[in-house]
């Protein structure tokens, strides 16, 4: 086994390095990289690394109770920490860069030499680990219990609206100078919701302890409002009060702020939050119709946030996270009175009989990840360029997720892709941005999601009857950090059905928070990127971007959507989480945010015509001349021709000698288009 051995005596900290006070022993300064398994977790961390960290030092007995103090690194699995063969506890499972504090109990140091030992602790039944590469170091001792050292300062926040002085509910977090989430202790007779680093408030005003040292305060309110920070420098017995103020920066008049997946420890039973901490996270995030769906159960919070009075911020939605063998289902609205439907399914024809009449939304979830060994749209079953299941099975929902925050792809356009396939299909799926957040600060609610037409003037009195008829006729937007607001001809948005003339002209609005960036804008036309513009200059009001194209309109039905993208951050406040499932060792964080489908009526019947049903029209059309349907096609663009590739297939055509052999006299685009289409389905065989 390899590991990391560093034998020395514990010095003492005469200069606050990490946070900490003075006259504090250090066992062990430097960070190391560690890895369980055989691979590294991410492509970031390269090079070698060692399996555990073994540190001897010199120390006398302790005849009370001390703490040890770590900073941690993206720390995914069980590592544990043990000093002279005793087990301290164990390494936070969070990835975010934290300090972690650990109790050493009375006559846990020994006169003279002793060892702490820091390693991947395999679960029980397991094999093989999983990859996960973590840092770990910045180890001292502290001479006294945890409670007495979060106790040695105080500090009293009140944060306000900058314009109107008004309290607002808020995020606040509190990090090292090194940027690493800091243990807190809230004082008490206070209703906060608190982890480390992280600590909500429903009135603006907290009062909280920490060790003596240095630090940085942001308080935030979700992607539409700017931070403000100040740097505290505490001694001992300090007292503090500070006000902080925020202001919201992006321009979402006429859209309200709803996360479609939210859930709770109390009914989910994982994750951390409990209802009351979710009601402070969802007011403190800014969400205004926070849709709940914990795992097969109706929940219903407003009684909740009603007695903390705050549901003047939002109102609360109840749903149901229909959790099967066949994917998972967000359902509402919901009556928390009502049946839950019974989720023992075994196929997606079952799954539609058991929602039948459940709910208006039904949202498929997560559609590339793997649970019950079955992934919605994985490759062996779903072709993304035509939308095509496999096993014929007609998908049970109206709506999907394109963003999950807490469930990222490695691809972070994967899942756009995958409705893309959807809506050529014919299917018109509403696009979902939510957080899947089941954590007060380990995956932020809100972080991911969905903004809807709606009048955002009183966000705790929402008809909730009228915001899901947005919803379902597609008025939204999705966002992870950055929104794309496009609007054709100046008045007509997302889910709109333009009259067509000749040319349409538009205009595009790249949204984001001043400490976010975007740096690139996309047009998709039947999925297809016709136009695409670099953003180098920073934006101010929120606007990050801003511009137009005058797009040809031709014969045929098309739907645009905008697409913007930005760099992934890691800010202590707002850090993009990994991937929640691992397929490899490639990721790069991406921000991104789209507008809904907006449909030009290029053909004028009033309706919205999809690729696949000009490739059924053309198909029955040609009465098997498929040098006559190969010609015809190439009078419509690249949807259309995969499509009509899938409806060749589904009838065992593709291979007939006749089309063969027609294909290629076909022209270069229906070729192309064909062999797109190929590749896709016979990279699942």
């Amino acid at each position: 086994m390899q590991t990391i051995v560093k034998t020395g005596s514990v010095l003492l900290l005469v200069a606050v390095g990490y946070g900490l006070p003075a006259q504090s022993l250090v066992v062990e300064q430097p960070l190391h990289h560690l890895r369980a398994g055989d691979e590294p977790e991410w492509n970031r961390f390269r090079g070698s690394a060692e399996k555990q960290l073994t540190v001897r030092f010199s120390a006398r007995k302790n005849n009370v109770e001390q703490t040890l103090s770590l900073r941690q690194e993206d720390v995914r699995l069980g590592w544990s920490v043990t000093l002279n063969g005793q087990e301290l506890g164990r390494l936070d499972p969070d990835e975010s860069a934290r300090i972690c504090y650990l109790p050493v109990r009375p006559n846990t140091l020994v006169e003279g030499e002793n060892t702490l030992t820091i390693a991947y602790t395999k679960p029980f039944g397991r094999t093989d680990p999983l990859p996960d590469d973590i840092r770990v170091g910045a180890i001292s001792l502290f001479d006294r219990p945890t409670d007495r050292l979060l106790g040695e300062a105080r500090v009293e926040l009140t944060v306000t609206e900058r314009k109107t002085g008004r309290p607002l509910p808020v995020r606040i977090t509190v990090a090292d100078p090194n940027g690493a989430l800091q243990p807190l202790r809230a004082l008490p007779n206070q209703t906060l919701a608190v982890r480390t680093g992280v600590l909500y408030t429903g009135d603006g005003k907290a009062a909280f302890s920490l060790p003596a040292g240095r630090y940085t305060v942001y308080a935030g309110r979700g992607t539409e409002y700017g931070v403000d920070s100040l740097t505290l420098n505490l001694k001992a017995g300090d007292a503090v009060r500070h006000r902080l103020q925020i202001e919201k920066e992006v321009p979402t008049d006429g859209w309200i702020a709803a996360d479609p997946h939210i859930h709770t420890f109390s009914y989910s039973r994982h994750g951390d939050a409990t209802v009351q901490e979710r009601v402070l996270s969802i007011a403190g995030e800014g969400l205004e119709l926070p849709i709940l769906t914990d795992h097969n159960v109706a929940v219903d919070i407003a009684p909740v946030a009603a007695e903390m009075k705050l549901n003047a911020w939002f109102t609360a939605v109840t749903g149901n996270e229909f959790t099967t063998e066949v994917g998972h289902f967000n359902v509402f609205p919901v009556s928390p009175s009502a049946p839950v439907p019974d989720h023992r399914v075994k196929d997606w024809p079952a799954a539609a009989r058991n929602l039948d009449g459940n709910g208006r939304v039904i949202i498929l979830n997560h559609a590339r990840d793997k649970h019950y060994d079955f992934i919605p749209f994985g490759p062996k079953r779903y072709v993304s360029e035509a939308g095509l299941d496999r096993q014929g099975w007609n998908l049970p929902a109206n709506a999907m997720e394109v963003i999950n925050s807490s469930a990222q792809q490695k691809d972070i356009l994967q899942l756009f892709r995958d409705w893309f396939g959807v809506l050529n299909r014919g299917r018109l799926l509403t696009p979902v941005g939510s957080s899947d957040s089941h954590d007060v600060g380990r995956y932020l609610v809100g972080q991911g999601r969905t903004y809807i037409r709606y009048p955002d003037g009183q966000p705790g009195r929402i008809d909730v009857d009228r915001a899901v008829d947005q919803f379902l006729a597609g008025r939204v937007m999705v966002s992870f950090g950055l929104m794309a607001e496009l609007t054709i001809d100046r008045r007509f948005g997302p889910g709109d059905l333009v009259p067509a003339a000749g040319e349409v002209r538009t205009s595009v609005r790249v949204l984001g928070p001043s400490w976010l960036k975007a740096d690139r804008v996309s047009l998709y036309a039947n999925g297809l990127k016709i136009r695409e513009a670099v953003i180098s200059k920073p934006g101010r009001n929120g606007v990050q971007w801003e511009g137009s194209w005058t797009i040809p309109v031709g014969r045929q039905d098309v739907w645009l959507v905008a697409v913007a993208e930005g760099p992934g951050v890691s800010r202590p406040f707002w850090a993009v989480p990994n991937p929640y499932q691992r397929v490899s060792a490639e990721w790069n964080p991406r921000l991104i945010g789209a507008s809904g489908a907006v449909w030009i009526d290029a053909d004028g019947d009033g309706r919205k015509t999809a690729a696949y049903t000009y490739a059924l029209q053309l198909v029955e059309a040609s009465k098997d001349d498929f040098r006559q349907l190969f010609d015809r096609l190439a009078g419509f663009d690249e949807a259309v021709i995969v499509q009509t590739a899938a409806v060749l297939q589904e009838r065992n055509r593709l291979r007939e000698p006749a089309c063969r052999q027609a294909l290629e006299q076909a022209p270069a685009r229906v070729q192309a288009g064909f062999t797109r289409f190929k590749a896709a389905w016979e990279a699942a065989d």
